[in-house]
């Protein structure tokens, strides 16, 4: 257990970022050990997906857990969806029982009666999905009385934003003189990929996994390039697609591109970094502007029981950029600082609305469960989100 003053330093982040629930599960048979953050339930329930990951510590993957449920807020926010951020993490191991330690998280997530649903994420795939909405209404059906493949709607809403950011560069798109690097060929990766090549973009493509860069090879003719020579090609678009944290110091001294549109979670390593590419010309969209096609998927789903349209996405999504990259031009700030104040000021007002109604009103009514229980006849099947490769 943890020292008292660490504790305190715990208590006083989650009242500073204002977060308004966070869970930790553990059961020693089954080696669990997760966490649960819910950040804002101020327009509709917490979504989030269940990141699965072998942590350095506790310490690490809680850091990692606020982080992203913070982010689910923002893509909630700008995309103008009833709902707000939430996240779970799993931390992985050798003597951890994956399948009972999934059931034993879905009943936990039930007993939040539906403050909090969620779906895959890094780690987490259909598989694993499915054992969680065996033991919860509020776990996605990965099957076909789901809301469908989600990678496609993350895709879609990639490209909507990356080409809104050519049309700001250049005033146009014209995708078949654009050469785009793809870093990350995973599931979102791929899609996005594909999408480019059926445009006639040139697509450099670089994995870890080999399997995964040799059948967008083999599939789309993407062109394979080294991981980590990415950044020093000359393209139109740097596309992150994978782990974030890769706009750091020493990739963006490398960095040959015009623009960086991505479906990674948090690809800067901070908001400096983001500065310092405006600084230096290059458009940088922020992610959670542009890798929300998923959660629209599947959160609209839950909500009206509909399957959104890949092209509404991506003129959702569409709109949100150029909202963003507009304000940063009269404001001449950079995209990341303006996209940050853009959701702090929506989330001021949708917490202002309802501090005038019952506080506990979305915890105690999740809005839309009612009718999701009538549409699907059983469980409401929940928003994903998977928008980074694993």
């Amino acid at each position: 257990m943890g020292s008292p003053a660490m504790s305190i330093q715990l208590l006083s982040t989650l009242a500073r970022e204002r977060f308004e629930e966070l869970v930790a599960v553990t059961d020693e048979e089954s080696g669990l050990r997760a966490f649960i953050a819910i950040h804002d339930t101020s327009a509709g329930p917490a979504i989030g997906g269940v990141r699965r990951f072998d942590y350095t510590s506790e310490s690490a993957a809680l850091d990692d857990c606020l982080r992203l449920a913070r982010a689910m807020t923002a893509k909630c926010i700008l995309a103008d969806l009833p709902a707000g951020g939430g996240k779970a993490v799993i931390l992985d191991g050798p003597d951890v029982e994956t399948e009972r330690a999934y059931r034993l998280f879905g009943r936990r997530v039930e007993q939040l009666g539906g403050t909090y649903y969620t779906g895959p994420d890094v780690g987490t795939g259909p598989r694993e999905t499915a054992w969680m909405a065996s033991e919860t209404r509020f776990a996605a059906d990965p099957g076909p009385a789901g809301p469908g493949l989600l990678s496609q709607a993350t895709a879609a809403g990639t490209f909507a934003g990356m080409g809104v950011a050519l049309e700001q560069i250049d005033g146009e798109t014209d995708w078949s003189r654009r050469t785009v690097v793809v870093q990350g060929l995973g599931q979102v990766g791929f899609e996005l990929a594909r999408r480019l090549r059926e445009c006639d973009v040139r697509v450099l493509g670089s994995d870890l996994d080999p399997e995964h860069a040799a059948r967008a090879e083999r599939e789309l003719g993407v062109e394979i390039v080294e991981c980590g020579s990415e950044f020093r090609i000359e393209c139109d678009v740097f596309s992150p697609n994978a782990m974030g944290g890769v706009l750091h110091d020493l990739n963006l001294r490398k960095l040959a591109a015009r623009c960086v549109v991505g479906a990674a979670n948090n690809p800067l390593a901070s908001l400096e970094h983001g500065d310092r590419l405006h600084a230096d010309g290059v458009l940088f969209v922020p992610d959670f502007v542009v890798n929300s096609g998923a959660l629209v998927r599947g959160t609209l789903f839950h909500l009206e029981g509909r399957r959104e349209p890949l092209e509404q996405i991506e003129a959702r999504i569409a709109t949100a950029t150029r909202a963003i990259i507009e304000r940063s031009d009269a404001e001449d700030l950079p995209p990341a600082r303006v996209a940050e104040r853009e959701v702090s000021d929506r989330l001021a007002l949708r917490r202002a609305a309802r501090s005038v109604t019952d506080p506990l009103r979305a915890r105690s009514e999740p809005p839309g469960a009612a009718r999701s229980n009538q549409l699907e006849g059983a469980r409401p099947s929940a928003p994903l989100e998977p928008t980074s490769d694993a």
